[in-house]
């Protein structure tokens, strides 16, 4: 067998095993980005005669609570005034649970 050959079959082997190894850690990293673990929480806000209820899961209890509240309050408040209003006001919902 010439040289030549057997040094281009060598480099063909590790192209192969460079390119699994490469795909395995993007399936691995495109895993872990959509698998989200933390908390689900659903709150339910009423605000000026309007009520409405947002369930978000995240990272934390307190992100996913935040995330709820403010989805919550996008859709009841008009303005920002309305939107900070909107947020202090008491929950007649507030639940939030471990997703693991």
């Amino acid at each position: 067998m010439p040289p030549q050959n057997k040094s281009a079959r060598k480099w063909r082997g590790s192209g192969l095993l460079l390119a699994v190894a490469l795909l395995l850690f993007m399936a691995f990293v495109i895993y872990r980005s959509l698998r989200i673990t933390g908390y689900r929480c659903t709150v339910c806000i009423e605000f000026r005669g309007q009520s409405v209820c947002r369930t978000v899961d995240g990272p934390t209890q307190r992100e996913a609570h935040s995330a709820a509240v403010d989805n919550a309050c996008a859709f009841l408040a008009g303005g920002v005034t309305d939107s900070l209003a909107c947020a202090r006001t008491p929950p007649t919902k507030d639940e939030c649970v471990p997703t693991d």
